[in-house]
């Protein structure tokens, strides 16, 4: 019989752990943002960009929701492929997700209104004009787009929110390459890149969410996972692709180790590294075991692959807050 002094002290406990589960990356995600990109640029003689770290952060921010809301629309529909599959399904992500990548993208719209700094955006920015410029339209875009997908899943239509997030795609892309060199072949590249990005991240984030309610049907959970693994080597391979392609496009090779956006790129590659083999991992013991859950299951290697996928996506959000190489000589 459990004493109600030890209820009450193992619910406190659950929660201290639940705080520090959440605390401490966001304590590392605060810092790496916010530093990242100043960090980066140390010792490569290269201009700092203003306001780089909130750039750094709503970017993040931006990137993740497009992952999460995209993500969650594609697994839900594998989930639903799954034969005999339990009518359990998580809390959807989309609505919060929405919410957060519209007001990320308007952040950044404050943030070039007050030439880089959040502050004198919020006091005296020139916002009307901001919306005139390049990035400010874009940014509206994106806004947008987050705002029609929250639309969609307010009203209780979540399979059509991408629709609406083709505008958050098709603003990344075009924010990406403005130079005058081949503008459309590089915004098609990150087109590409992006969603097959935020697919793989996103998907594998939701799948896991939905397989741990199905923990009392392993057979069911197992289906799904291997159902996402699939179409998941494809999307690796059109990420290799487009993202080698883009940089031969933009990183020439001498400036690879000399400027910050080279060292960071070398940065993001190692960690797909890691990605890729953690999914490897998580691959083979999908074949060989039976319960997904068992320290010999491929949850765990899973699990890692979704933590070093949201490093890679900080880095990547870090990489668009650092000038070009072709652009600083």
């Amino acid at each position: 019989m459990m004493l109600p002094g030890s209820s009450v002290t193992d619910t406190r406990r659950r929660r201290a752990r639940l705080i520090a589960a959440v605390a401490a990356p966001a304590a590392v995600f605060l810092v790496v943002s916010l530093l990242g990109a100043t960090a980066a640029l140390s010792g490569t003689n290269e201009i700092t960009v203003p306001g780089a770290g909130i750039t750094t952060m709503l970017r993040t921010i931006l990137l993740a929701a497009f992952s999460l809301q995209l993500g969650e629309a594609a697994a839900d529909r594998l989930a639903r492929t799954v034969p005999d599959a339990p009518e359990l399904a998580p809390r959807s992500w989309g609505l919060a997700a929405s919410v957060a990548g519209c007001a990320a993208a308007a952040g950044q719209i404050v943030v070039l209104a007050g030439d880089g700094s959040l502050a004198a955006g919020l006091t005296g920015g020139d916002l009307v004009g901001t919306y005139a410029t390049r990035p400010g339209g874009l940014a509206l875009l994106e806004a947008n787009g987050f705002l029609l997908a929250a639309v969609c899943v307010t009203l209780r239509r979540p399979g059509l929110a991408p629709a609406p997030l083709a505008l958050v795609a098709v603003g990344e892309a075009l924010r990406a390459h403005p130079e005058a060199d081949s503008p459309l072949l590089g915004s098609l590249l990150t087109l590409i890149h992006l969603s097959a990005a935020a697919l793989w991240a996103g998907g594998l984030v939701h799948v896991l969410r939905t397989m741990r309610l199905w923990r009392g049907r392993p057979d069911a959970a197992k289906a799904l996972l291997r159902r996402y693994a699939r179409p998941a080597a494809a999307l690796f391979a059109i990420l290799a692709v487009t993202g080698t392609l883009s940089t031969l496009r933009r990183l020439p090779l001498e400036a690879t180790l000399t400027t910050a956006y080279g060292r960071t790129l070398l940065a993001k590659l190692a960690l797909v590294a890691v990605v890729a083999a953690l999914a490897l991992a998580a691959r083979l013991r999908l074949r060989r075991s039976p319960d997904p859950d068992s320290p010999s299951g491929p949850t765990r290697p899973a699990r890692a692959e979704a933590v070093a996928l949201a490093a890679v996506i900080l880095v990547s959000a870090i990489i668009t807050a650092l000038p070009v190489p072709a652009a600083t000589g």
